[in-house]
């Protein structure tokens, strides 16, 4: 039997270290759902990990 991996979990700061960004814009993006987030109770906010790389969009290329 496969061992199932948990996913990983980030903090609001973890977050936006990991993806160059400020936690407001962090915060931003959650309340416009470009990134879901989760809460347990009265918990801080958390961000799995590949749900934030998945919120990444590739911009196409201009060519020069």
């Amino acid at each position: 039997m496969a061992e199932k991996t948990l996913p990983t979990y980030l903090s609001l700061d973890e977050a936006a270290k990991v993806m160059s960004l400020s936690v407001k814009t962090i915060r931003r993006r959650i309340a416009d759902g470009t990134i879901p987030a989760y809460q347990c109770g009265r918990r801080p906010i958390r961000i799995r990990l590949d749900e934030l790389e998945a919120a990444l969009r590739r911009i196409p290329s201009a060519r020069w």
